[in-house]
């Protein structure tokens, strides 16, 4: 089993939740405060670290096991994310998706940096999950 770091779509209430669903949840986290958060196109958010920059962004934790991963999770993926590891903000590594690099530079004009809300939910006003 991995720990996997959902902070879009994925999580509870999402349109793909069904995709980590069966597995255990492990709880709502935050990132590391060295990361940013994009939204694309206004569909999906995207992950990025930022060395000399960011915030703590929000997301949970699923238990999930790689072939899961594999053939679940990632195939719902757009192209403009790619499997990584991250750090979440009590020093933790685990899986998540990032933007790939390059496009952050080629689409620009189709990003827009939602950092400051703190995560997706914040961005588009939802509530957490009870």
């Amino acid at each position: 089993m991995t720990a996997l770091f959902c902070s879009g779509d994925a999580m509870r209430g999402g349109r793909l939740h069904h995709n980590v669903s069966a597995h255990p949840f492990l709880g709502g986290v935050r990132t590391a405060p060295h990361y940013r958060m994009y939204s694309v196109r206004d569909q999906f958010p995207a992950l990025l670290e930022d060395p000399s920059g960011g915030v703590p962004l929000a997301g949970e934790i699923y238990d999930v096991p790689l072939s899961a991963i594999r053939t679940d999770f990632l195939p719902d993926e757009p192209p403009e994310l790619e499997l990584t590891v991250i750090e979440l903000d009590d020093g933790r590594d685990v899986l998540a998706v990032g933007l790939r690099p390059g496009v952050l530079e080629r689409q620009r004009d189709e990003l827009t940096d939602i950092t400051a809300h703190g995560g997706w939910r914040a961005y588009r006003g939802l509530p957490e999950p009870a």
